[in-house]
């Protein structure tokens, strides 16, 4: 129950001055995944929150991109970054909406924001005709895969990842 001196928070559509907390908040996702396993996932570099934020800002204004913000009282607690995609053969999967990215920033976790997130993002992507979702979670980033559970996620698929130049037993 959120107290009542506490502003809500609002899910709305991302606007470019939303841009550099979304490139930061980007630039957090890549850190937290290259820390969860340094040979799969790419470092953060210095350029990379300006990076992030050029890349979706040129997104916004795709009719088959959802980009979303939470925010509460002017500042971005989060986003969302999905996309309603057709066949893709190369996944053996049919049209989609795809969720690529949803982050909420470490300060805010654990406030239903994730929730409200990535609620809003499903009723986007269905709007716009995905008749599914999909989307990848690293192993081990439980409570994101709790949060994607509850919402009805089921798993689909196992990725795995070898390094190259060991012998295979």
């Amino acid at each position: 129950m959120r107290e009542s001196n506490v502003p809500a928070v609002t899910i709305r559509p991302a606007a470019p001055e939303d841009l550099a907390a979304i490139g930061r908040l980007g630039a957090l996702l890549v850190r937290v995944h290259h820390e969860f396993d340094a040979l799969r996932f790419i470092a953060a570099a210095p350029h990379t929150e300006r990076a992030y934020a050029s890349f979706l800002g040129a997104q916004l204004a795709e009719p088959d991109v959802v980009i979303l913000a939470a925010e509460r009282d002017g500042e971005v607690l989060g986003y969302t970054y999905a996309g309603v995609e057709g066949n893709d053969y190369m996944s053996l999967r049919g049209p989609a909406g795809v969720l690529h990215d949803i982050v909420v920033d470490p300060a805010h976790r654990g406030q239903g924001v994730g929730r409200m997130l990535l609620s809003a993002t499903l009723a986007a992507l269905e709007a716009r005709g995905a008749p599914r979702v999909v989307l990848s979670t690293a192993e081990r980033n439980e409570p994101a895969q709790r949060l994607f559970a509850r919402a009805g996620f089921r798993r689909t698929m196992i990725e795995m990842t070898r390094e190259m130049g060991g012998d295979i037993s």
